[in-house]
């Protein structure tokens, strides 16, 4: 991304876009599902702002949308066995990890940095365009 100096609203909307889904987990905690739809109603809201506004907002919904489906594809339906225990400390391991990041990233681009996660990073750079 070549060096921009964002606005303050800008930092703001796109600080918001990782705070979008804490927000919603506060919310909405026993349906995790709420994470994505919020992230994807805030980056459909939003989708048409500056590049710095847009970017982040993809990234957010990248994150959110791939961190699903890796779940979904590692572990699927279960039942109440070891395995299920296995997958809920996996599970709630995996969101700490996510929040952290998530929390780290808005305060960054609220500061107005670049903060480019890996592997979303680079997703995100070819789903968004200048």
């Amino acid at each position: 991304m070549i060096y921009y100096k964002p606005a303050e609203h800008e930092l703001e909307a796109a600080s918001n876009s990782y705070l979008m889904s804490l927000l919603a987990v506060m919310a909405g905690l026993p349906f995790p599902i709420i994470n994505l739809l919020a992230t994807a109603v805030f980056y459909l809201a939003n989708r048409h702002r500056t590049y710095f506004v847009r970017w982040h907002c993809t990234q957010a919904l990248v994150s959110q949308l791939l961190f699903w489906w890796t779940v979904g594809l590692l572990f699927g339906d279960v039942e109440l066995t070891s395995f299920y225990f296995a997958y809920l400390f996996t599970v709630v391991l995996f969101n700490v990890v996510d929040l952290v990041a998530t929390v780290v990233s808005a305060v960054q681009v609220r500061k107005g940095k670049q903060i480019e996660w890996y592997v979303y990073g680079g997703l995100t750079d070819l789903i968004c365009k200048p």
